[in-house]
């Protein structure tokens, strides 16, 4: 059974930056996408970005418009941890952000717009808020 634990969340200026952690208690061979997610009270869950493991060192990433040239995505297998970096917050940026995986077949089934994920982190708070 993979397990996901969120870190890292906290109240931020506009303008600011916070780096997320994803840990994953067991990678399967399998599991070759990670993504993030965000959901605010009332409205659906929203991607944000996502990573395609093709090769052990070959990764390809994918974001949602509202977060290109902000947010980054990246995986240390080392530590079987998923970050996402952001940067230049914004208030609405606020939201409950969660990691997610699965195994896909391909590259295209491993972008933000995916919502059907094996597995689901408890999410961990981002506010941007003066």
């Amino acid at each position: 059974q993979v397990q996901l634990v969120e870190s890292g969340g906290d109240s931020v200026q506009p303008g600011g930056s916070l780096k997320l952690s994803c840990v994953v208690s067991e990678y399967t061979p399998t599991t070759n996408c990670m993504a993030w997610f965000r959901q605010v009270p009332g409205k659906e869950r929203e991607g944000v970005a996502s990573l395609y493991k093709a090769a052990p060192w070959t990764f390809y990433p994918n974001y949602a418009d509202s977060v290109k040239g902000r947010f980054f995505i990246s995986q240390d297998n080392t530590k079987g941890t998923v970050y996402l970096q952001m940067n230049s917050l914004k208030p609405e940026d606020t939201a409950m952000y969660y990691c997610a995986a699965k195994s896909t077949n391909g590259r295209q089934l491993c972008t933000p717009g995916e919502r059907s994920f094996d597995y689901w982190g408890q999410g961990t708070q981002v506010t941007v808020s003066s």
